[in-house]
C-alpha cells in the first residue's frame, strides 16, 4: 500500500502535521511520500498509483493558499479517486471549516472525491506570537489527535467538517487576500544592517519570489503568497513585510524541546483572544483521543 500527501507548508506547521500522518501510516505498513508543493510543478507525482491521496495546507484568510489551487489545476485527472485534506491554522474558529471549498471544487473537476478533512490548531506565524507553553499544548494535542485521525483515514472513515452560516460568502469575500498579498509582497524590505546574506529566504521561497544580486540587493516579485517563510525563519529578524509588518512573528517555536512545567507562565496580552474557541478545541480533541483509547 502506498500514500502520497501533497503538502504546502509556509513556516513548517503543516509539514509537521503531514509528517505525523506519514509516521502513523508507516506503522501500518503504508509507504508514504510527502511532496512539498512549490511553484514549479513539472515534477508533480501522478496520484493514480497511490492507494491514499492527501492534500495539506495552512489556512490563509479562511481559504486554501493560491498555490494549492494551482496544484489542483495542474494535477492529473483521476476519476473516482478518494482523497483527504489536512489543514492548520492559528485559531480554532469554525469559519475555518469552509477554507477548502474552492480546492474541493477544482479537484472535483478532475474526478477526485473528498472522503475526509481534518483541521489542526498550530501556533501563529502571523498576527501575534503564542507563548511557548501555548504552542507546546497545540503541538502535543496535534500529535495525539493526528494519530487517531490518521487511523481513521486508513480505515476509510468519512469525516466532513460542518458548514458555517454565510461561510461560503466569507470565504469568497476574503479571496481578495490572494491578490492583495501579491501587491503587498512588492513592499517587503530588508534591514541591511541586520541581514547577513545567508540567502535562506531566497532559497526557500516556494514561489521563487525573492532575488538577491551579487551586490546584496533584494528584489521582490509579484508572486508573494504571504506564507511568511522568509520573515519567520530569518536568523537576524531583518524583514519588514509591508502593511502587515505589525503582525510579523520571527523565530521558530521550541516544539521539540522539553518544557519546564514548573516555570511560571509568561504574561500574554492576547489571553482573551478566541478563548472559548481554544477551550472547545482542546476539550473536543481530548475527548476524541480518550474515546479512541477506550476503543469506543
Amino acid at each position: 500500500m502506498r500514500a502520497i500527501i501533497y503538502v504546502f507548508s509556509g513556516t513548517g506547521n503543516t509539514m509537521r502535521i503531514a509528517s505525523l500522518y506519514k509516521e502513523e501510516f508507516e506503522k501500518s505498513g503504508v509507504i508514504t511520500t510527502l511532496y512539498p508543493v512549490h511553484s514549479d510543478m513539472s515534477d508533480l507525482p501522478d496520484p493514480e498509483g497511490y492507494d491514499y491521496v492527501g492534500f495539506a495546507y495552512p489556512i490563509h484568510a479562511f481559504n486554501a493558499p493560491e498555490i494549492m489551487l494551482s496544484l489542483a489545476k495542474a494535477i492529473k485527472a483521476v476519476p473516482h479517486k478518494e482523497y483527504f485534506i489536512l489543514k492548520s491554522s492559528g485559531e480554532p474558529l469554525k469559519v475555518n471549516n469552509v477554507s477548502s471549498l474552492r480546492l474541493v471544487s477544482l479537484l472535483k473537476r478532475k474526478g477526485f472525491t473528498l472522503k475526509s478533512e481534518y483541521h489542526y490548531v498550530m501556533p501563529y506565524n502571523m498576527i501575534f506570537r503564542h507563548t511557548d507553553r501555548e504552542a507546546m499544548r497545540m503541538w502535543e494535542t496535534a500529535k495525539a489527535l493526528s494519530a487517531v485521525e490518521a487511523r481513521e483515514v486508513l480505515a476509510g472513515a468519512m469525516h466532513k467538517l460542518p458548514g458555517v452560516f454565510f461561510g461560503r460568502f466569507i470565504a469568497w469575500l476574503l479571496r481578495i487576500e490572494q491578490v492583495a498579498m501579491r501587491v503587498n509582497g512588492r513592499f517587503f524590505r530588508v534591514d541591511k544592517q541586520k541581514c547577513i546574506l545567508c540567502r535562506k529566504c531566497e532559497n526557500s521561497c516556494p514561489e521563487g519570489n525573492i532575488r538577491i544580486d551579487e551586490n546584496g540587493k533584494f528584489t521582490f516579485g509579484k508572486n508573494c503568497l504571504m506564507c511568511a517563510r522568509c520573515s519567520f525563519h530569518c536568523p537576524t529578524d531583518a524583514f519588514k513585510i509591508g502593511i502587515l509588518n505589525s503582525w510579523r512573528v520571527n523565530g521558530a517555536y521550541p516544539l521539540d524541546n522539553p518544557m519546564d512545567e514548573t516555570a511560571p507562565e509568561p504574561k500574554h496580552h492576547h489571553g482573551w483572544y478566541c478563548k472559548r474557541a481554544y477551550a472547545r478545541y482542546f476539550a473536543e480533541a481530548q475527548d476524541k483521543v480518550e474515546k479512541a483509547g477506550k476503543g469506543q
